[in-house]
């Protein structure tokens, strides 16, 4: 247990004794407790495994190389069509998760075997999402703005084209492109400071 995390279990919300029921089953995994992107994150050798985190609706565990894992019981979620590498195991109640303690234990340990052979997830490359034509039309005539989108990172490049094309009407997506532009320019992905 990292004493550095546990003001997430102690602060009152929904899911708390959920949450904690499901640390205590990671921690009985063998794992190390961290906190990454403001959740508790279970480690091996510094590889993420495992993370616990909350919404309106349920509590998940969201493995990080999920798609790799069998799912004989059939739990794992696709949190979006977008979502390559990671799948979620989700509750509504305490007594779901002791009941599926068992089971929960067993992706667990199939999820650190894994992370142990060094197995990754194969993911679709940058090029086979879609560009929206109008950021097309915005690359060709900003050569500065073209180099430094290929400069991003290959998840930051997805990131915008997400963002950008998932827009219904055009007039939606030329705004999300303009207001990025400078993002762009700077080297900075859509979710960074």
């Amino acid at each position: 247990m990292n004493p550095t995390v546990d003001w997430y279990f102690n602060k009152a919300g929904k899911w708390q004794q959920e949450q904690e029921k499901l640390r205590m089953i990671l921690l009985d995994c063998g794992l190390e407790e961290e906190m990454k992107w403001g959740h508790p994150c279970y480690t091996l050798k510094k590889k993420n495994v495992v993370l616990i985190h909350a919404f309106k609706d349920y509590c998940a565990l969201l493995f990080h190389k999920g798609a790799l894992l069998k799912d004989d019981h059939g739990i794992l979620v696709q949190q979006t069509k977008n979502v390559q590498a990671a799948r979620q195991i989700r509750f509504t109640d305490l007594k779901e998760i002791v009941k599926l303690e068992r089971i929960v234990k067993a992706y667990t340990h199939e999820a650190i075997e894994v992370e142990k052979a060094g197995l990754e997830v194969k993911l679709k490359p940058t090029a086979a999402f879609d560009m929206p034509e109008e950021f097309k039309n915005k690359l060709a005539s900003i050569p500065a703005l073209k180099k430094a989108f290929n400069a991003l990172t290959p998840g930051r490049q997805r990131g915008y084209l997400l963002h950008f094309s998932s827009a219904k009407q055009a007039k939606t997506r030329e705004a999300r492109i303009e207001k990025c532009v400078e993002r762009i320019l700077e080297g900075k992905g859509l979710e960074d400071a």
